[in-house]
């Protein structure tokens, strides 16, 4: 027993080296190898002379705090339903599966990042509990993107002169998608009897589908709530970085191309070895049109765009990764029983 006791260190030491080698290899990667970052860098070269500077920095720091913090509220209130824990010790769960996601597809590491510290808790149920956070995250940036896109084909799309019943169509069937998708969240427990039947060598995760049916439709709201703060967060970090860089827009005009932008984000899969440079591009399309709209020579704001992208990539990935690292060793991978 003392032997096995002994491997499973061994073992567990290995794995937690390698995310750490891995997370900060591919930070290093992504910042100063896969692309050249050097135009958006020359954007900070004045900044720090600038009377909001300071400010800015520091509300930016608030702004990445109250983000983790209600994504840890957030999977708390969850978790619960199979084991109650610290807020404290679910920040150090949302820090460390951030860690391990920052070098997995679509991030899907993050849900084991964060179940290894669970004490008692079947894991199984946990990641699935996991899913269910990122399910609502995802429904409120979808529903954003979706409502955004209507006022954005408005504005900013050329129609026919006579459109006909275009636009009301179009509005007809995002109206139509909206309430599809609120109605299946609230009636996510579906998902208990769905994995109930799955056959073969799935049978054995059978069980833990019963979490989708731990949750009233009060509780899910207040979950949708917890995203929807998430994303409030989001959008405004976005839009202050931009401002900071020299990209003046009203809030409402940022409000509605940064959604799109992260609509589109969410249906495109990325690693992090991608998703900067994709999301500067992205944001250059959308946010692009806003000054195209208004007369600003083509391509004047890119290399500011570009730069509140990454920024924006920095504070909420790559420095929380880096701080996660630090958990990492807290994780438990193997149980005594």
């Amino acid at each position: 027993m003392k032997n096995k006791t002994k491997i499973y260190k061994i073992y567990s030491l290995i794995i937690k080296i390698t995310i750490i080698v891995l997370a900060f290899w591919f930070i290093y990667h992504r910042l100063f190898v896969k692309d050249n970052l050097d135009e958006a860098l020359l954007s900070f070269e004045n900044l720090p002379g600038q009377p909001f500077f300071i400010r800015t920095v520091l509300l930016i720091g608030l702004l990445m705090v109250l983000n983790w913090s209600l994504e840890s509220f957030k999977w708390r209130y969850l978790i619960r339903k199979i084991e109650k824990i610290s807020f404290i010790k679910a920040f150090v769960a949302v820090l460390s599966g951030i860690t391990v996601s920052v070098f997995t597809p679509n991030r899907i590491g993050e849900y084991a990042g964060r179940v290894f510290v669970l004490e008692k808790a079947n894991r199984w149920e946990a990641v699935l509990i996991t899913m269910l956070g990122s399910m609502s995250q995802l429904l409120i940036t979808v529903l954003a993107g979706l409502i955004s896109f209507v006022f954005f084909a408005d504005k900013y799309i050329d129609l026919p002169e006579d459109p006909g019943y275009f636009f009301y169509v179009l509005v007809l069937i995002i109206i139509i998608l909206v309430v599809i998708l609120i109605l299946l969240f609230f009636n996510v427990s579906f998902l208990t009897g769905f994995i109930g039947k799955l056959p073969g060598k799935l049978k054995k995760i059978r069980r833990y589908g019963r979490v989708f049916s731990f949750y009233s439709v009060n509780e899910l709201l207040i979950l949708l709530l917890f995203s929807f703060s998430r994303y409030l967060v989001f959008v405004t970090q976005f839009f202050l970085l931009l401002g900071f860089f020299g990209v003046k827009m009203p809030y409402n005009q940022a409000f509605l191309l940064i959604s799109l932008i992260y609509l589109v984000m969410a249906a495109i899969p990325t690693i992090a070895l991608t998703e900067l440079g994709i999301r500067g591009s992205v944001a250059i399309y959308f946010i692009g049109m806003y000054f195209e709209k208004h007369n600003y020579p083509v391509g004047a704001n890119d290399v500011s765009i570009i730069a509140a992208a990454s920024t924006l990539w920095l504070v909420n990935l790559a420095v929380p990764a880096l701080l996660g690292a630090i958990f990492i060793f807290k994780l438990k991978f193997f149980r005594k029983s």
